[in-house]
């Protein structure tokens, strides 16, 4: 038998290291081409670390809660061959696919086996786009079966955290064929029935004290959330300002493009984009907020990278960011933040995606809020906030007059770090975000 080492792949450009959470595999276990070995985890997402061969796990070279560095090996896997050295896997190029890992379910179908299960062969595969992630002999079999993207979608898996297993897919494969001929009754060969197509619920520990009072432990993410929101208030000073802008024009314009933007892109515009893009205005105008503070010095960031506070289905709070978003057009910044939120809500972000930000945007209006002090996002030494866009009555200065008219009104808020951005610089700053969105242009093309 020959040995074969799996190596921690890279997860992105600036990410070096990650720390093991769980080992979903045992030496001694029957380890198929596609199984999930081990869970890891960085600063703000988890991974999975897939099998590339079939063989017996023969040794795990760290434990639980311990650090490895990208490229060491973690794990070496017993092959059929003769090799006296161990093989040395080939390091992979893309970050693992970011979620929950399953059990691997092996089921003796004729035809399963013989389809492709490795990344490489899934580089084609149709469902990028997926809702949630698939692994690559999901894929495979939905592709050989010719199910659609919303069929997939809406297959309940009984996999961990709702994942769709190989059982799965068979058994509504199975039920699909056997309702397109109702003069034959044909069951999946697992004798179980077809999965429901309902969306899987998240779930959740709660552990109850007292009987009546709930204590709910937090997950690994929201642990890592509660002392990252310490520590910034720890270590920085907050300050925060408001404005209140009319956005009347900028809300006027994108109903008048959105139609034909879905028509021509496939995909909606929405405001985040618009906000997004007056903040990187003004951050090339003011630098010295787009920065971080390393003791007493200031560190002047030459890329404008904007970290986009997005909300997570299971509560928990995440913050892709767009690099370099004012080298970006509007239809490239509405590209990236589609794509970001989309990935978030499914849990496939990679680790790069939430590294390396250097300003962070976060939208409460779009949970009714009229206004709010959000906490800095370390190392950055700015938020800022909006809230909800409001018809209110407003005075309109004119040639003839002052009148009053309907106008659609935003506050906008940020909170900054004292230590090296004062009040002046803050306001500023903030003022010249609202003008950016006040004076849009309304004949803009997109």
């Amino acid at each position: 038998m020959a040995l074969y080492k799996i190596l921690l792949p890279k997860m992105g450009e600036s990410v070096s290291e990650a720390t093991i959470t769980k080992w979903l595999k045992q030496p001694g276990d029957l380890i198929d081409e596609d199984d999930t070995l081990l869970e890891i985890a960085t600063d703000k997402v988890d991974s999975e670390v897939p099998s590339p061969v079939k063989g017996i796990l023969k040794e795990q070279r760290y434990t639980v809660d311990q650090t490895v560095q990208v490229g060491e090996v973690v794990a070496i896997i017993e092959i059929e061959g003769q090799n006296e050295e161990p093989v040395i896997q080939q390091e992979e190029n893309t970050a693992p696919e970011v979620t929950v890992a399953e059990e691997h379910i092996d089921l003796n179908i004729p035809g399963v086996d013989q389809l492709p299960n490795t990344a490489a062969e899934t580089a084609s595969s149709p469902y990028e786009n997926a809702l949630r992630f698939y692994s690559p002999l999901v894929k495979n079999i939905a592709r050989h079966e010719g199910l659609s993207q919303d069929e997939l979608d809406r297959i309940q898996g009984t996999g961990a955290e709702g994942r769709v297993t190989k059982e799965d897919i068979l058994a509504y494969v199975a039920q699909r064929d056997s309702s397109s001929m109702p003069h034959k009754s044909i069951q999946a060969s697992t004798g179980t029935e077809a999965p429901k197509i309902t969306p899987a619920a998240p779930s959740q520990v709660h552990t109850v004290a007292n009987g009546s009072d709930e204590i709910i432990e937090m997950d690994r993410m929201r642990r890592l959330i509660a002392d990252h929101m310490v520590k910034s208030v720890q270590t920085s000073p907050h300050v925060c300002s408001f404005v209140e802008a009319d956005v009347t024009n900028l809300v006027l314009w994108r109903n008048k493009v959105k139609d034909a933007y879905k028509k021509r892109e496939g995909e909606n515009i929405t405001f985040t984009p618009l906000f997004i893009e007056a903040i990187s205005k003004a951050l090339k105008d003011f630098p010295l907020v787009n920065i971080s503070i390393d003791g007493y010095n200031i560190i002047k960031k030459k890329n404008i990278n904007i970290g986009m506070a997005a909300a997570l289905p299971n509560g928990n709070l995440i913050v892709p960011v767009i690099k370099n978003a004012d080298q970006l057009s509007l239809v490239g910044l509405s590209k990236s933040v589609n794509d970001l939120a989309q990935r978030s809500r499914a849990n496939k972000l990679k680790p790069d995606d939430t590294q390396d930000g250097t300003f962070t945007f976060t939208n409460i209006g779009a949970f009714g809020n009229i206004m709010g002090t959000p906490i800095i996002n370390q190392p950055q030494a700015a938020i800022l906030a909006v809230g909800t866009i409001t018809k209110k009555p407003a005075v309109i200065e004119t040639e003839y007059g002052d009148m009053i008219g309907i106008r659609h009104m935003m506050y906008l808020s940020l909170s900054y770090d004292h230590r090296a951005i004062d009040g002046a610089l803050g306001g500023t700053f903030l003022k010249r975000v609202a003008d950016y969105l006040e004076n849009w242009d309304s004949n803009r093309v997109i």
